[in-house]
């Protein structure tokens, strides 16, 4: 690049960034927008199970029922509406007020003496749980939970009677990576690429656009300047607003939400550098290709958005789509990032998993820049 190229382009750029600082839109979505969407999936994505709504049915009088009650309202999970009949609790199911339902039986107790009388100290439950099926999910927390209520119970229970509580096959289960099985930690790192590809796209998108709106564009067009002189000066204020909203993003990750860090300050600016890059240039191209704000940030929202946030297994799983989707996902820049984000705050810098995204995420981004350069090359010839 030439001296006279390179004062072209830092023109451009401080023109952009006095832009940026005249113009409360952007200063709206690079830093009002980190923040309202980061606070939003830190308290509506949560996927952890507190106060659970159900209804605990003891129709068993019985010392054992009674505590087994009692061990169900004691734990944080639910929180227990008790009734004496089953029958009670139809019409909370059906309206939703309940999530699920506990039924001691009236035999609860016999049946209990009888496995004491066998020696049968295995997990058979003599009780009934009932879950709501139209939340799958919230059904399966709560049979878990019951589950787990109970051997809990059982385990106290033989010991209050001075007899070993053992299970015919009994599982010691050990997690890696995210030992508190907090939602939190793995959603918000995802959380975090979402936010960011729809701050990108938006920065940018609407770029281009306002200038042919406002009737610059043809006065820029008129100048010495080069398509990549251009768009370099364009993209680089927008980089560091893009680095200033996730700076925004990930303090109030660790601030507020306490989930917790374990990669290098390096290893984040870096991926997040390239993948800044291939969502303010998919917000280029889109504002290069449209020359209606109102239409630009549509678009944005459409393909940066929507995408990213349904085919970047952020919450649904890539390996569980069918197959021509999950090849779509392979064209997706922040299923990569959403990766890399997950790696670095569960795992740390783990490079031989980092380096393929990082290669992914550059791929796209050039993919995208040699569009948009082709674009304004043939507008500006």
């Amino acid at each position: 690049m030439t001296a006279l190229a390179a004062r072209r382009m830092a023109a451009i750029t401080i023109k952009e960034s006095l832009q940026i600082l005249r113009d409360p839109s952007s200063i709206l979505i690079g830093f009002i927008l980190p923040v309202f969407l980061t606070l939003l999936s830190g308290y509506s994505t949560n996927l952890d199970l507190t106060d659970l709504s159900i209804g605990l049915a003891l129709e068993d009088g019985s010392p054992e029922a009674r505590s087994l009650a009692a061990a169900f309202t004691a734990t944080t999970s639910f929180s227990v509406h008790a009734g004496r009949d089953r029958r009670e609790f139809l019409d909370d199911m059906a309206m939703g007020r309940i999530r699920g339902l506990v039924v001691i039986p009236q035999t609860f107790g016999r049946d209990l003496s009888r496995m004491d009388a066998a020696d049968a100290k295995s997990a058979d439950v003599p009780f009934q749980v009932i879950a709501d099926g139209s939340e799958p999910n919230t059904a399966t927390f709560l049979q878990n939970y019951a589950q787990g209520v109970w051997l809990s119970w059982m385990e106290i229970r033989a010991g209050q009677n001075g007899t070993p509580f053992t299970q015919l096959v009994e599982v010691v289960p050990r997690t890696w990576f995210n030992q508190e099985l907090l939602s939190l930690n793995s959603l918000l790192p995802g959380g975090m690429a979402i936010n960011l590809t729809l701050i990108g796209a938006l920065l940018t998108a609407l770029v281009v656009a306002r200038e042919w709106e406002r009737g610059t564009m043809e006065a820029l067009l008129a100048t010495p300047i080069g398509p990549l002189e251009l768009l370099a000066g364009k993209l680089i204020p927008y980089f560091v607003l893009g680095l200033a909203a996730l700076c925004i993003c990930l303090l109030l990750t660790l601030a507020v939400f306490h989930v917790p860090y374990r990669g290098s300050a390096f290893a984040l600016v870096a991926v997040s550098s390239v993948f800044l890059i291939s969502a303010l240039a998919l917000g280029l191209f889109i504002s290069t290709a449209a020359k209606n704000q109102f239409v630009a940030s549509q678009i944005a929202i459409l393909s940066a958005f929507l995408p990213a946030y349904f085919l970047s297994g952020y919450v649904f799983e890539p390996s569980g789509m069918p197959w021509p989707v999950r090849l779509l996902t392979h064209v997706i820049a922040a299923k990569y990032y959403v990766s890399c984000l997950k790696t670095l705050f569960l795992a740390g810098d783990a490079w031989p998993l980092l380096w393929p995204n990082i290669g992914g995420m550059a791929a796209i981004a050039a993919v995208l820049l040699a569009l948009t350069l082709a674009k304004t090359r043939r507008r500006i010839a």
